[in-house]
């Protein structure tokens, strides 16, 4: 007996080392030229296979393929091997069944769901085409995980054949009687994490309905918000009476500083001036999803800014949020001008953000005589609606906005010398990337501003120009009752941390308050890299009116460095 088991094991070693010492080839026909056909238009993998194990694998393939297309029946006989490299054998198709009738219980389906995937449904059954029948199954489960059934099979049973080429079949739903629901949500690795955020943000919440793919969509989104990460996927602990939910969170750096330095000569005394700003954002330092943002700008012609912005969102675990703004700009010795907001803000989802609140505003003359001037004494109250969409690529470290839209508008009044006026105020800011390949993309960028009064005052009018608006001019030197700016650059990306630019601006602006109209436009290149101290920029640009020569010694270097700590 031992001899004979040897002698076996010696023939079947032979067999496989013949086997995977050549490419073993598979022929397949039908017992007619209609199902020969048939399975030619299929198609299979002839050659090359290692070893018989690959040809009995690629003739239950060919099975399947078969029963899928309506061969239910089908047959094959067993493969014969016609010479050392070669096996063959047939298939015998039998009847092709085109239609299904499946019966369900329309206590635990619903109809409208049979309805996507099928046009002929009824109390009891529906048809499906032979061929749609696996796809079919699979949504229907899927729509009921949705319903938190993570555990539910779908299958047919009491399948028969009835007349003209048609099956009838019992739809067998096997899941849980209840549906399940959120017990609980873990956080791992931040566990001060803003508990509103998971509310409101991401929508999970606790006795919400289990869903799998829902989860994980939204906790996607950990890729919006810029003081947290998401570690790793998460994980779903079940037990017989609870769903427990793993998050996986660490807080990442989000506080930034931001600054830059401009320089360029003065047309009148030709000498070097200097201009620039500090700018810093503080984000979540209380754990609350809050930000604070501070800013100082001296520009050229001793105009001084200062701005203080901090906002607070999901107030009282609610989905209301609130921003506070505080805004001085200094003329010289000119006016000085104190603009105040409050606004109330709902996050409609992570992209979408509605505002709603009140201005005020106050300027004062700072002139002792004033007669040969517009600059006047005035305080103004509107109250203001405001949209906002935002959309991130954090993939890209260098641009992890992809595109932002801002449109405000303010309905008010201004009181000046006891005179009210009536105001409306309108400013639209907007961006995009337009990613052409993964080193290629185009940015736009528009920026606008009006302001409709009967009258205007100097120490009123809109402010622009400069490295967040029209590049090539000084910072604020720039006022219209009404100004459009287009910033294009093509961007070609040399790294993950560098890449250069075009700088192509134009602009057009109105000031009604001297019969002005005029186009401006900016032309340049820069530079942009990620350096250990962060994002450094470097911007050259020439600016010029419509009518104007191109002048080297109008042109304008504004550096700025963002670190993020």
């Amino acid at each position: 007996m031992k001899k004979l088991l040897f002698l076996l094991l010696i023939i079947c070693s032979l067999f496989a080392s013949e086997s995977y010492s050549q490419n073993l080839r598979l022929k397949i026909k039908g017992t007619s030229d209609t199902d020969s056909h048939t399975i030619d238009s299929i198609g299979y993998v002839s050659t090359p296979h290692k070893n018989y194990v690959s040809i009995a694998n690629e003739i239950k393939t060919l099975q399947k393929k078969l029963s899928k297309l309506g061969y239910i029946e089908n047959k094959c006989s067993p493969a014969i091997k016609l010479n050392d490299s070669t096996f063959s054998t047939t298939f015998e198709l039998k009847k092709k069944y085109h239609t299904i009738y499946i019966y369900y219980d329309n206590t635990t389906i619903d109809a409208s769901i049979l309805k996507a995937i099928s046009k002929r449904v009824f109390d009891t059954y529906f048809e499906l085409d032979f061929k749609t029948i696996e796809n079919s199954l699979h949504y229907i489960n899927s729509k009921n995980i949705e319903k938190g059934f993570p555990f539910s099979k779908l299958r047919l049973a009491n399948i028969v054949p009835t007349e003209n080429l048609k099956l009838r079949a019992d739809l067998v739903l096997e899941s849980h009687k209840e549906p399940r629901t959120i017990n609980n949500i873990i956080i791992r690795g931040y566990e001060l994490f803003p508990k509103a955020y998971l509310n409101h943000f991401f929508k999970i919440k606790p006795k919400q309905i289990y869903n799998s793919d829902n989860i994980k969509r939204k906790t996607e989104l950990f890729n919006n918000l810029n003081f947290a990460n998401q570690i790793k996927p998460p994980e779903v602990l079940f037990s017989k009476d609870s769903t427990i939910v793993y998050l996986y969170i660490e807080k990442s750096k989000s506080n930034s500083f931001n600054g830059f330095l401009g320089f360029g000569t003065n047309t009148e005394t030709g000498k070097l001036e200097f201009d620039g700003y500090l700018d810093l954002n503080l984000i979540n330092n209380l754990n609350y999803g809050e930000s604070l943002k501070l800013l100082y700008k001296s520009d050229e012609g001793n105009q001084k800014t200062f701005e203080t912005n901090l906002s607070l969102p999901y107030l009282f675990k609610s989905p209301i949020g609130i921003n506070l703004r505080l805004h001085i700009f200094k003329k010289d010795s000119l006016f000085t001008t104190i603009n105040q907001s409050a606004k109330l803000n709902y996050l409609i989802n992570s992209n979408h953000k509605i505002y709603s609140g009140v201005l005020t505003s106050q300027s004062s003359n700072l002139l002792s005589l004033n007669t040969n001037t517009n600059i006047k004494d005035y305080k103004t109250t509107a109250f203001t609606f405001a949209y906002e969409y935002t959309k991130t690529q954090s993939n890209n470290l260098l641009f992890p906005l992809h595109s932002n839209l801002y449109i405000e508008t303010t309905l008010g009044k201004r009181i000046s010398s006891d005179i009210e006026n009536k105001q409306t105020g309108i400013t639209l800011n907007a961006f995009t990337i337009i990613n052409l390949n993964k080193k290629n993309s185009l940015f736009l960028k528009v920026n606008s501003a009006n302001l409709i009064s009967n009258t205007y005052l100097e120490n009123e009018l809109l402010r622009f120009g400069g490295i967040n608006s029209i590049r090539g001019f000084e910072e604020n030197s720039l006022q219209a009752s009404f100004y459009s700016t287009i910033n294009t650059e093509y961007r070609l990306q040399l790294g993950n941390n560098l890449y250069i630019h075009t700088i192509t601006d134009a602009s057009y602006f109105e000031n009604k308050m001297l019969h002005r109209k005029e186009k401006l436009f900016g032309y340049g290149f820069g530079l942009g890299i990620i350096t250990k101290s962060g994002l450094f920029k470097l911007n050259y640009a020439n600016g010029k009116s419509e009518n104007q020569k191109f002048k080297l010694s109008n042109s304008k270097v504004h550096l700025s460095l963002t670190t993020q700590f």
